[in-house]
């Protein structure tokens, strides 16, 4: 075992926490990749030979500093590669490591559902259960050309390898700082998809403003939804131009959101970040000749100006966003 995929058990107001707890799997291996909002990949072949443990070994010391200094519990799987390590942390629990045997790969991913595999969405997953296909096991001993007539010629092969254990992904060194996230959290479980709308509209509202407040634009937006018995669901969409505009960040907030057809999901928590910044002056966008448009625009220039004058709650949650749906009048829920 060689890469570890942690997730850190952090309470919703406590985010911020992350980036010094990236810091300490630092102290073992420089090859971290943070996994926002509260995970992380840490390569840990070099730690290995130098600490004389094995990356199971030091998974515990992991553990034992995190609830120390940061009084943070976290779940940890490992195995030979990085996408082996995410499902691994699937079978995970606080205080047990689970590791993907490197000499019983293809065993150990064989009864795991298809939705198991890290990039495999609710929609490729129930295509091919409806062809029978609905464990990893099945999928690995499917023909490559049924897969690549069901999911496409490349998703097809790539699916057929990771089924098979076939793990080609690296851990790459990024900065959690290159990221933007905001997140409500509801009082009690909520079960009203209007008022998961909402929710994400205020999100997306409040996450326009800071971008614009730091100069930013983003590339990418990622949908965290935390559901009542502490599992979630993330989901990324890049956008077709970079931006920082609260009513594109709340379009692509919808679209995810009604991708995963949530039905009386009992949700905690929703997160939404936005990440792949850059400089604002590298802005461009396809001008649409719509006076609407225009309109919504100078109406963030106005409300940006009025939360620097007067703090954040100058303007109203929903106030820029009825354009994409959902109404003001609604108890907000608390944000994070």
């Amino acid at each position: 075992m060689t890469i570890l995929c942690v997730r850190f058990q952090l309470p919703p107001a406590q985010e911020a926490a992350l980036p010094g707890l990236l810091g300490l799997l630092e102290e073992f291996t420089p090859v971290v990749e943070a996994l926002p909002p509260d995970g992380a990949l840490a390569d840990l072949r070099g730690a290995e030979r130098y600490f004389g443990r094995s990356a199971v070994e030091l998974a515990s010391v992991i553990r034992v500093r995190a609830l120390a200094r940061f009084g943070v519990d976290c779940v940890i799987g490992a195995g030979p590669g990085p996408m082996l390590a995410r499902v691994a942390l699937g079978d995970a629990r606080p205080g047990v490591t689970c590791a993907v045997p490197e000499d019983a790969v293809a065993e150990f991913l064989a009864d795991k559902p298809v939705a198991a595999l890290p990039g495999v969405g609710a929609a490729t997953a129930r295509t091919l259960s409806e062809y029978g296909l609905d464990t990893l096991g099945l999928v690995a001993a499917a023909p490559l050309s049924t897969l690549q007539r069901l999911i496409g010629a490349k998703a097809g092969r790539e699916l057929r390898e990771k089924a098979s254990g076939v793990d080609r992904g690296r851990v790459v060194p990024n900065a959690v700082s290159r990221s933007l996230a905001t997140e409500r959290a509801f009082d009690l479980d909520e079960l009203n998809p209007d008022l998961h709308r909402r929710a994400l509209l205020s999100a997306a509202e409040e996450l326009g403003a800071r971008l614009r407040a730091v100069r930013k634009i983003c590339r990418t937006l990622t949908l965290t939804v935390r559901y009542a018995d502490r599992s979630s669901t993330t989901r990324s969409r890049t956008l077709k131009e970079p931006t920082a505009h609260s009513a594109a960040l709340t379009r692509a907030a919808y679209g995810m959101y009604e991708a995963l057809g949530l039905q009386r999901a009992r949700v905690r928590a929703l997160v939404l970040r936005a990440e792949g910044l850059a400089p604002a002056d590298q802005a461009s966008y396809q001008l649409t000749f719509d006076p609407v448009d225009e309109k919504v625009r100078r109406v963030e220039e106005v409300a940006d100006r009025a939360r620097a004058k007067f703090g954040p709650r100058a303007v109203m949650p929903g106030a820029l966003g009825r354009r994409g749906g959902g109404s003001s009048s609604v108890n907000w829920p608390r944000a994070a």
